[in-house]
This record gives C-alpha cells, sequence and structure tokens, in this order.
C-alpha cells in the first residue's frame, strides 16, 4: 500500500507548465537545488516519470525539481474533454488515461510528488483550462504552487487563487523540514545568476507552505471528473505574481 506521506530528506516538487531547459539548466545552479530528468528514450510519460520520481527520491538536497510528471498524460486528456470540438471523445481519453495512471499507481510504481510548480510565465491568457490550477488544485491546494514570470499576463479560466506564490520572512516549512533565519538560501542573483523566471522558480520552492498530504489518486481523478472550469470564483481567478 502507498504511504500517506514521502519519509525522504529532500522536497521533490514536480515542474509542469512552461518549462524550458533553458530555466531548468538556471534554476539547477542554485547550490541547495538537484534536477531529476526523466531517462532518455523512455517513451510512455508514466514510465518515464516513475524513473524520474524513483531517482529523486534516492537525492540529498533540500529540494530536487523533476521537470516530469505521471499525470501529464491526464492532465492532457482533461483539457482536451473541455475542448467542446472533440465532443465524447475528450471524455473517453480521459478515462483511459487516467485508467493507466491508476493502475500504475495501485501497482505502487509511483507516488505523487511534495509539491506541483506550475510555470505559467509564458502561457497566454486565453490558454484553457488548466489542470494543475483546477482539479488538482481544488484536491489539496497548499500543494501546488505558481511561478509567473514578469511582464507576462496571468492565465484566466482555471487559475489558482492567490497566495500560491507567497513571499515569506525566508522560513521554509515542509512535512519533514522547518529551516528559518536565511540559513536555507535556495537562490538569488548572486547565486544562480538566472533570469527572471528561474528566479520566481525559486522565490516559489523557497515560498512552499505546509498542507495535508496528497488524498488517494482515485479521489483525485473522481475531483477532476467532476470539476467544471467556469464554476471558480472570481477570486480565484487571479495569479500572485
Amino acid at each position: 500500500m502507498i504511504g500517506q506521506m514521502r519519509r525522504e530528506s529532500s522536497t521533490v516538487v514536480a515542474l509542469v507548465g512552461e518549462v524550458p531547459d533553458t530555466l531548468l539548466a538556471e534554476v539547477a545552479r542554485s547550490p541547495n537545488v538537484s534536477l531529476a530528468r526523466p531517462p532518455e528514450g523512455v517513451e510512455d510519460s508514466v514510465e518515464a516519470a516513475t524513473q524520474a520520481l524513483q531517482h529523486a527520491s534516492r537525492g540529498a538536497a533540500p529540494y530536487i525539481v523533476v521537470p516530469a510528471d505521471p499525470l501529464a498524460a491526464v492532465a492532457r486528456q482533461w483539457r482536451a474533454m473541455w475542448d467542446l470540438s472533440q465532443g465524447p471523445r475528450g471524455a473517453a481519453g480521459f478515462e483511459a488515461s487516467a485508467a493507466e495512471v491508476l493502475a500504475a499507481w495501485r501497482a505502487g510504481r509511483f507516488e505523487l510528488p511534495d509539491y506541483y510548480l506550475d510555470v505559467v510565465g509564458s502561457q497566454p491568457a486565453d490558454a484553457g483550462p488548466d489542470f494543475y490550477l483546477g482539479p488538482l488544485r481544488a484536491a489539496r491546494p497548499r500543494r501546488i504552487a505558481v511561478a509567473v514570470a514578469a511582464g507576462s499576463p496571468a492565465p484566466t479560466g482555471s487559475a489558482a487563487t492567490s497566495g500560491s506564490t507567497v513571499t515569506t520572512d525566508r522560513t521554509v516549512t515542509t512535512d519533514r523540514t522547518v529551516t528559518t533565519g536565511g540559513t536555507m538560501t535556495i537562490g538569488d542573483t548572486a547565486t544562480t545568476g538566472g533570469s527572471g523566471p528561474a528566479l520566481r522558480v525559486l522565490d516559489a520552492l523557497r515560498s512552499l507552505p505546509y498542507g495535508p498530504w496528497w488524498p488517494p489518486l482515485d479521489e483525485i481523478i473522481d475531483t477532476a471528473r467532476h470539476f467544471f472550469p467556469g464554476a471558480l470564483s472570481e477570486g480565484q481567478r487571479t495569479l500572485t505574481p
């Protein structure tokens, strides 16, 4: 049975959204951030993300960033489900992807990362429903963070509520560690030499909030089935840059 909480000392964060290789390289230059990429040549997205997360679970850095997600296909199919031009085939694609990922999860092949960080820096305002900022965030609001590139428009529709990129006094709280007083500085301009988007990602990592662990994956999938993107209140449509 999959446990209710990871026990490793590192905080594993799946990076999703607009994540170019240049951004990953800049973020990985931070001394307290390690990068766990999926293996090359693995075409199945669930298997590739599973192997990346397994590699991350053996890491020792305070933060391990994984640019892969076992729910990636589910996220794509959920968004397609709201494309009315696809008709009922959109829902069928979602159910097929959900069945595949649930089978892998029930077999113990993977567990979800500690957090998801959705990079929306270059995402256009009319990008459409976002699985991560919609049903996944509805399941566990404090397990989803957002990094918004300066000068870019915030997405609408299923955008996150304010507070998903809260800047704190450099106090980092996770399920396993508490670091205060600036002793864990995971990145700044002098350390990373990074661009604005990279610094936003690092700031979001530094500000990850404490929250309950993920519910069982079948509950998350069921939330997605019944989640209507247009049901979000106006207050939930604003991203905090």
